[in-house]
């Protein structure tokens, strides 16, 4: 239950001032109280993956300090999780969605993103592809007209590849997973721990110089840990909803990668900050 102010209006109002450090906002004409603006950060998180105060203040007409409180209510009802700049969906820490869902998510940015990281492949003989909205987009855009040998853990990229002429594709196995339909354990490992690759086409759950490379859980940080380490070069996939973000277990330092691509719309501090890390950002 959100807590009201002493003296606020039994309808949950909150007493009204001006200038900015009002706690109402407007969205259209249209005022907006605390409960409705909070629902509305809510379903913001978990229709793009993110939610920014800047942009959030100029939307709702309201001041960031007013915006800081409410992501800060939102974490403390488990609803949000705070991260620089803004707030990211609860779901991002414990479970994924459906890559179908996902990739529905920014579909057009992420379809940038891996027509862009097609020069990345180069000359490279090995790669492998990890499971993944964006990796997924790369697999179904791959087409190359000589010898490829593709490594991957995803049923999906495997699928798309398989019928293409000049690609030879090792899926690993071991358990899938309903949600991705990508296999992990220790039969995914142990395949890995045998392979010499040229790249990795990797995603993440979250990035950032502090953190590194995250996902949501042990098993899959496993299987994406072992095939950095059978790669000679690394890249990361990732819009901007997991720039600055992090979830639960970390499976690379971003000094790993070679480069990471995402989209031109990322905010520009936490590309500043990988940068400054000494890795390329391609923004496409």
């Amino acid at each position: 239950m959100t807590t009201v102010a002493m003296g606020a209006h039994r309808s949950g109002e909150l007493p009204f001032k001006r200038p900015d450090s009002t706690r109402t906002g407007r969205i259209g004409h249209r005022t907006v109280y605390a409960i409705q603006r909070q629902a509305w950060l809510v379903d913001r998180a978990r229709t793009t993956g993110r939610v920014e105060v800047a942009s959030t203040c100029v939307e709702l007409s309201v001041a960031p300090e007013t915006v800081r409180r409410d992501l800060n209510e939102l974490e403390r009802q488990g609803l949000l999780r705070r991260v620089h700049g803004g707030a990211v969906p609860i779901e991002r820490l414990g479970f994924e969605g459906s890559i179908k869902r996902r990739a529905a998510r920014n579909h057009a940015a992420k379809a940038r993103i891996a027509n862009a990281a097609m020069r990345f492949v180069g000359n490279a003989d090995s790669i492998y592809l990890d499971e993944g909205s964006t990796v997924q987009l790369f697999a179904d855009g791959l087409k190359v007209d000589r010898p490829l040998t593709v490594v991957t853990n995803s049923m999906l990229a495997a699928s798309v590849l398989a019928a293409r002429p000049h690609v030879t594709v090792l899926l690993l196995g071991g358990r899938v997973r309903s949600r991705t339909l990508g296999t992990l354990d220790h039969w995914a490992t142990r395949m890995l721990a045998d392979l010499v690759l040229d790249l990795a086409v990797m995603g993440a759950n979250g990035v950032s110089p502090g953190r590194g490379l995250t996902c949501p859980g042990p098993a899959v940080a496993a299987v994406k840990s072992a095939a950095c380490r059978a790669a000679r070069r690394r890249i990361l996939l990732a819009d901007r909803t997991k720039l600055g973000a992090d979830s639960f277990v970390r499976f690379a330092e971003l000094s790993d990668l070679e480069a990471v691509v995402t989209e031109r719309g990322a905010e520009a501090t936490h590309v500043r900050a990988i940068r400054d890390a000494g890795v390329e950002v391609m923004l496409a």
